[in-house]
């Protein structure tokens, strides 16, 4: 017998396999047809382009998924047994196809090899399936939510391949080739066949009820949650694009929410998970889920924009299918502190804060279910140009006694401190500001601030959605660096330096190149990083200490910013530093992100008191901070905890400047730019 690729043996009406084929393949592009005209119903401003590093994480975290090993290699190996089985198996099916209609070129060697790849592949797509099922109703993974949907593909995906071995196993046994042994799985099923004769008989039914099995899977694919897999890797690649900068005036009068990247985001959730077990309001047990608002979204926009969903029994019969509802909750968005812990652990990209700004926009503009403290705060920024104070006259006053050049009033340096409005208006920020000053005189810096002139960078605003007001403190600061020649940035908070480091460029981008402004942008710890590499910083001053620091989520994981602060801290004397259980892209939130600052939202625990027990937890007797956000909320949560005793909020800048033996008076020197 020549060894090659058997088509068709022993099957009769093969023209009724290709016709059940072409329609399989119908309803698998009407599905692919559905999910595209869904997301091009939303926002685009999107200009797809090729991405170096959307190519690299399509290899790290699609086909190796990195993302999944991480914290769970049980899953992970789960998801590469079943998606390089899956794969594998689809590429056989091509490549036997090709050699049925196009080149015959399995046969001899290559058709060993390939019969013996399938095998392999078959195998692992098994034991993942095993594997699968195993996580989900023995072992009872508790972020897993186990629907009957969820049963029903693995049990499908299963049987498509279990059919497809008994297939092999009963031509093995009528057959009995030379080369049976490379198709080993098949030659153990074929020694459970009584005889040839049996085999025969019951090879057309296996064959057949294998192919329908296939080919209603290729039919089912897209409308199932199987089209993650196509989904999934559209939005890795996607995720290190910049998304480009939708301005008020562009949102449709329709009350469109979301643009184009969204939809593709919904269609990509996979439901692990994940995100829950991250979320901070969801730990504290508040009435938010990132996962229900996607799954909410997605839901949304399939009952909104799906043609066919028009038609009232489709609607009706979709409706059945969802749970939770189709509606998202207005009172729940408020929540979200936009720390982007989601997006840190999603195996395919998805950032829910996005999306839930968009919803916030629309909350915005019809204005009766915004809490009232923040409708209160949006007004005082709208009028005064910040969200503390009715004044606009208490912006300078934080510096004391302090004498800082002010830029606006003819004092010239490349440097211009760009203090903030809760820096510059908190009691207890200001003195992160007064002792970044110290240092900064102290290493021999010359630098200035806006004084009264400085205005909102835009944050809270832009975390809200209220986008016009944004666009406005947007236009105004880059209105003064551009009157003053503002170059060179330095904040006090993690927030103006991601707004102006990463908010501001996609909007500049919509003006031409005469009238963009241009400047460099740091945040404190990298220029107190900067100052101890060059030797210009020394701290000297023994501080018996045991410190522990907590990543700002704008600082850490929004720019990447883990180093420098823990490098800074380390190079203090007598120190000794300690780790949070959570820390770096881990770190958990201190609830003032994402407007909460000026909200009064109800949860069984408070973010903060969470993120301060556990620093208490590691025995450490400071908690060093570098956000001045972060500094009010660890500072309010180590009162109500009743943990004044045990431990000490500080900034980075009033550690540093206790080791360098500073106080809050001095005089500024003369120095190098840095």
């Amino acid at each position: 017998m020549q060894i090659e690729r058997i088509h068709f043996w022993g099957i009769d009406l093969i023209w009724l396999f290709y016709v059940l084929a072409g329609l399989s393949v119908v309803f698998f592009i009407i599905g692919l047809y559905l999910h595209a005209y869904i997301w091009l119903a939303g926002i685009k401003r999107d200009r797809l382009r090729l991405s170096k590093a959307g190519v690299i994480d399509l290899l790290k975290d699609s086909l190796l998924g990195a993302r999944i090993f991480k914290g769970d290699i049980f899953a992970g190996l789960m998801h590469m047994f079943i998606m390089w089985g899956f794969i594998g198996l689809f590429l056989g099916t091509v490549f036997s196809t090709t050699d049925y209609w196009i080149i015959h070129f399995l046969s001899g060697d290559i058709y060993l090899v390939y019969s013996f790849c399938l095998e392999i592949l078959g195998l692992m797509l098994i034991t993942g399936l095993f594997m699968a099922l195993i996580r989900r109703y023995i072992l009872k993974t508790s972020r897993l939510n186990n629907t009957s949907q969820d049963l029903w593909i693995l049990v499908l995906l299963l049987f498509c391949v279990l059919t497809g071995f008994m297939v092999e196993g009963t031509r093995l046994a009528v057959q009995r080739p030379e080369w049976e042994a490379y198709s080993f799985t098949g030659l153990f099923l074929s020694l459970m066949v009584s005889s040839s004769d049996r085999a025969m008989a019951l090879y057309p039914f296996i064959w057949w009820l294998h192919s329908l099995l296939c080919l209603f899977l290729i039919a089912y694919f897209p409308f199932s949650r199987l089209f993650h897999s196509l989904a999934g890797p559209l939005n890795i690649y996607l995720s290190s694009q910049q998304g480009p900068f939708i301005s008020a005036v562009d949102i449709p009068s329709d009350g469109l929410l979301f643009s184009f990247r969204d939809m593709i985001r919904f269609s990509a959730c996979t439901d692990c998970g994940r995100c829950n077990e991250v979320c901070p309001c969801t730990s504290a047990m508040e009435p938010f889920s990132p996962r229900e608002f996607i799954s909410q979204a997605n839901d949304s926009t399939k009952l909104r924009f799906n043609p066919f969903y028009r038609i009232s029994w489709f609607r009706e019969r979709f409706l059945k299918t969802i749970s939770g509802g189709s509606d998202i909750p207005p009172e729940h968005i408020w929540h979200c502190t936009t720390c982007g812990a989601c997006l840190e652990v999603c195996p395919v990209h998805i950032d829910a804060f996005e999306p839930i700004r968009r919803v916030r926009t629309a909350e915005i503009e019809e204005g009766s279910r915004v809490p009232p403290l923040l409708i209160r705060s949006l007004e005082t920024l709208y009028m005064y140009d910040n969200p503390w104070e009715r004044s606009k006259k208490k912006r300078d006053e934080w510096p004391g006694d302090l004498n800082i050049p002010d830029l606006t009033k003819g004092a010239k340096s490349e440097i211009c401190y760009f203090v903030g409005c809760t820096t510059s208006f908190d009691t207890r920020a200001g003195s992160l500001a007064r002792a970044f000053v110290k240092i900064m005189n102290y290493a021999g810096v010359n630098f200035g601030t806006l004084g009264q002139k400085e205005t909102c960078c835009g944050d809270i605003a832009k975390r809200v959605g209220e986008d016009g007001l944004f666009e406005e403190q947007m236009e105004k600061v880059l209105d003064i660096f551009s009157e003053y020649k503002i170059t060179d940035i330095v904040t006090s908070s993690p927030h103006c330096f991601n707004m102006f480091r990463n908010e501001y460029p996609g909007y500049q981008d919509l003006k031409k190149a005469g009238e963009r402004v241009s400047y460099r942008v740091r945040h404190y710890t990298q220029v107190l990083a900067e100052l101890l590499d060059r030797g210009l910083i020394r701290p000297k001053s023994s501080l018996e200490y045991k410190v522990t620091y907590h990543d700002p989520c704008y600082l850490g994981r929004y720019n990447h910013i883990y180093e420098e602060p823990r490098r800074i801290i380390k190079s203090i004397p007598g120190v000794k530093f300690v780790e949070m259980a959570h820390f770096g892209p881990d770190s958990l939130c201190c609830g003032g992100g994402g407007g909460r600052m000026w909200e009064e939202l109800e949860g069984e625990k408070k973010l903060s008191e969470i993120r301060i027990r556990e620093a208490a937890d590691t025995g450490a007797a400071v908690v060093v901070t570098a956000c001045p956000y972060c500094l009010i909320m660890l500072e309010d949560a180590l009162k109500s905890a009743d943990l004044e005793d045990r431990l000490r909020v500080m900034d980075l800048n009033e550690l540093l400047a206790e080791a360098l033996g500073l106080s809050l008076e001095g005089e500024r020197g003369q120095g190098p730019e840095i």
